[in-house]
């Protein structure tokens, strides 16, 4: 299979190429797990059977990972290490694992390892030796608990590149941050939003904050939370919106408790929700998370599906979700998960991708897409909801006006 590389993609194999070492810093949208893929293909051309890892946040994107690199990679061995369901080779068990990879080797194999930050340090544990590695949405890897096994394989790996739209930096020595050459290197490549939304890659975010009458007397939260949204899905009239839960239990309030899903329903609404605590859930019924994910991508690409999908963290992070137009904030973030929730709706519609390719439409020309934008509700009826707004509004200047990525800074 052949790749064609957009010119930020361009710029980026080549700094890879340039640089053992290094921070790929790109907007959500920008085809970072394209540049892996390319550079992985470069990899295992070599004679010498090679180790590739490709360490991720979260199970489902793993999977999702996985997949996205073998639609373009099929001479390679496939490990998975976590503890998630998976068609390939999984364990987090040492023995397991050194199995794979010694009998690997020995057959003349590459190998192809897909793991989680919580799961890395079985790797390093197990003495797999590591020619390249990728750490996506890198700015996980700050974390307490997974610095040791990132600073492990950016010391030992013959090649190791941290690609994040959104670095997490420290001021503080007590504390890890990407601002640490030693263990990070250096920026490589930073490619600004307005490039990818000039050229036709991603469509630019527009905010709506909503100001709602101050909450008064006894009335029950969970009620005024439905109002609110129906309020707010009436004014805008999208057929596809992620709304961002403050917690499981408000999640779980809203669809027993009040008539929220009775009400989408009669506006011609399916709904879904996904927790770690609950599962996944269709219109009442609980899945597995496969159907969900099957599900959720089938509905995104039909162009008269009308869905509300609800979460609290799970979507944020990655997640490939096809045709989303609005997120509605119910919570405040931090600059990293604000932008990468904005990240869910600002990837262009499957319309337009195909009228792009066709020359139909031109790079840019955001007003005659089919989706021009992706709409950013925050509902206003608090200080919670004042203080989220400002934030919001402070990402998207940043990232989208200024085009310099939103950094979160730990001071303490």
């Amino acid at each position: 299979m052949t790749i064609q590389l957009r010119p930020n993609q361009q710029r980026a194999d080549v700094a890879m190429q340039k640089y053992s070492k290094g921070q790929v810093i790109v907007p959500t949208g920008g085809g970072k797990t394209l540049n892996m893929i390319h550079d992985t293909i470069r990899e295992f051309l070599s004679q010498t059977p090679k180790t590739v890892v490709v360490v991720c946040p979260r199970i489902l994107l793993a999977e999702q990972l996985s997949s996205e690199f073998l639609e373009c990679i099929t001479n390679a061995s496939v490990f998975h290490v976590h503890s998630g369901e998976t068609h390939h080779q999984s364990s987090t068990k040492l023995s397991d694992i050194r199995w794979f990879v010694e009998h690997s080797r020995s057959d003349g194999k590459h190998q192809l390892i897909f793991t989680t930050y919580h799961s890395l340090n079985r790797l390093v544990d197990a003495g797999v030796d590591v020619d390249t590695i990728y750490f996506d949405e890198a700015h996980n890897s700050v974390q307490r608990h997974f610095y040791p096994a990132t600073e492990h394989y950016a010391a030992n790996a013959d090649r190791c590149y941290f690609f994040t739209a959104t670095p997490k930096h420290s001021l503080t020595p007590t504390k890890p941050g990407m601002n640490n050459g030693r263990v990070y290197g250096q920026v490589i490549i930073n490619v600004p939003a307005p490039e990818l939304i000039a050229g036709g890659f991603i469509v630019p975010p527009k905010v709506h904050i909503k100001q709602l009458p101050m909450v008064k007397g006894r009335q029950v939260v969970f009620d005024r939370d439905a109002e609110n949204l129906l309020e707010t899905i009436d004014e805008h009239s999208v057929g596809k919106i992620l709304i961002c839960a403050k917690a499981t239990k408000q999640i779980v309030g809203l669809v027993s408790e009040t008539n929220f899903c009775s009400e989408l329903n009669q506006r011609g609404y399916s709904w879904m929700y996904i927790t770690a605590k609950t599962g996944a859930v269709i219109d009442g019924k609980k899945v597995n998370r496969e159907v969900f994910f099957d599900t959720l991508s089938s509905w995104g690409k039909d162009n008269f599906k009308k869905f509300v999908v609800l979460h609290h963290s799970i979507l944020s992070e990655g997640i490939n979700v096809s045709g989303l137009e609005a997120v509605l904030f119910m919570r405040s973030m931090d600059y990293i998960g604000i932008s990468q929730t904005i990240g869910r709706v600002i990837r262009l519609h499957h319309d337009d991708a195909k009228d792009l390719r066709s020359g139909a439409i031109q790079p840019g020309a955001v007003d005659t897409y089919t989706k021009s934008f992706g709409l950013v509700c925050i509902p206003v009826y608090n200080k919670v909801g004042i203080s989220t707004a400002q934030k919001v509004q402070a990402v998207v200047d940043t990232i989208f006006s200024k085009g310099e990525p939103a950094i979160s800074v730990v001071t303490r």
